[in-house]
C-alpha cells in the first residue's frame, strides 16, 4: 500500500510540475505573434493626417497633425513589469511634450534657490565701464 501511494505521489508531483511549465509557457506568450486588429491610415490633400492602429496583445496608437509642423496622440500598452503605460503627447514649435503618470517628475525647486532667483532678478547685474 506504501508503494503505490509513493508512485501515485511521484506522479501527481510530475503531473503538476508539467502543468505548470505549460501555463508558463503559454502565460509568457511570444510577443512577435501579435496581430494587427485595426489600422486606420488618412492623408487629406490639405497635408493634414490621421492614422491609429491597435493589436491583439493589447497595444493602442493613434495621432493626428498636420505635416511636420503639429501632432498629437497617444500610446497605450502593458509594460513587461505589468504597468498599464498610456502616453499622451503634443509635438509642435515648442517641441514634444509627453504626458503620462509613468514619466518621472522633477523634484521642488529648494526654497534657496528660490530666493537666490528673487535676489538676482530684484539686483540685475549692471556692467562698470572701465576707463582706458
Amino acid at each position: 500500500m506504501f508503494q503505490i501511494s509513493y508512485q501515485t505521489s511521484a506522479m501527481f508531483k510530475i503531473a503538476l510540475i508539467i502543468a505548470l511549465f505549460l501555463v508558463a509557457v503559454t502565460w509568457a506568450a511570444d510577443e512577435s505573434q501579435a496581430t494587427i486588429t485595426k489600422y486606420e491610415n488618412e492623408i487629406k490633400n490639405d497635408g493634414s493626417y490621421n492614422w491609429e492602429y491597435g493589436t491583439s496583445n493589447g497595444i493602442q496608437a493613434k495621432e493626428s497633425g498636420v505635416g511636420s509642423a503639429y501632432a498629437a496622440g497617444s500610446v497605450a500598452y502593458t509594460a513587461p513589469d505589468g504597468q498599464n503605460i498610456q502616453l499622451e503627447y503634443t509635438a509642435d514649435e515648442n517641441g514634444y511634450q509627453p504626458k503620462g503618470a509613468h514619466l518621472p517628475t522633477p523634484p521642488p525647486t529648494p526654497d534657496y534657490i528660490l530666493k537666490a532667483l528673487a535676489y538676482i532678478e530684484a539686483h540685475p547685474f549692471t556692467r562698470i565701464q572701465l576707463r582706458t
